[in-house]
């Protein structure tokens, strides 16, 4: 007998849990978007207090931010029910990631050092927000294969009990890597634009 069930489970308050029904048998789906917001400005501070101002908002901190990821975790599991004992059936975990990036409409009458200071600066935001989308990745890969490698159980109530708890551990374990990658970025931010603006500077000479 095939049962199929939904992966339930807690997730933490940067996530939303997504849940899509499959076909039993489909390829695991992990898909990237993006958007943008726009800012202008003429000076430093124009620019810092239009990113404050049209950031995207996150819920987890309350505050704007220069960018933002989106991650959503969902997908279903199926389970395969004998007289004997019950074992899992297909597997497929989704992943989509919504990356809200900022865009300066009015780049081209920047100054030359002002220019360089935003190219930095914007490549950095990037590059911080596709780090998140690449962790979520590995746990969503990760998940699947544990869930896969799940043994059988007498019953298939116990097995749906099993899957709650690794898909809850592991979220759980994913939010605390990503935000102990924010607290590092946020630690070495400083030192790591004036090494990147150092480093850009001499390219362009």
């Amino acid at each position: 007998m095939l049962v199929a069930r939904r992966i339930s489970s807690v997730f933490g308050a940067m996530l939303v849990v997504l849940l899509v029904p499959l076909l039993a048998g489909a390829s695991p789906r992990i898909t990237k978007t993006y958007s943008y917001f726009s800012i202008s400005g003429r000076t430093a501070d124009d620019l810092d207090n239009q990113l404050q101002k049209h950031g995207p908002l996150t819920r987890s901190t309350g505050f704007r931010h220069p960018g933002a990821t989106q991650i959503k975790f969902g997908g279903e599991v199926t389970y395969l029910e004998t007289d004997r004992n019950c074992s899992i059936g297909d597997v497929n975990v989704t992943l989509k990631t919504h990356i809200t990036l900022p865009r300066w409409v009015n780049r081209r009458q920047a100054t030359d050092t002002l220019g360089l200071i935003w190219d930095t600066l914007s490549a950095d935001i990037k590059r911080h927000e596709e780090r998140h989308a690449e962790i979520a990745r590995g746990y969503a890969r990760k998940l699947e294969n544990s869930l896969q490698s799940l043994g059988s159980r007498k019953t298939c109530k116990e097995l749906e009990s099993e899957v709650g708890r690794l898909t809850k551990s592991m979220i759980e374990d994913h939010d605390r890597d990503q935000l102990q990658f924010d607290i590092i970025e946020s630690k070495n931010f400083d030192s790591r634009m004036m090494r990147l603006l150092k480093n850009r500077s001499a390219s362009a000479n």
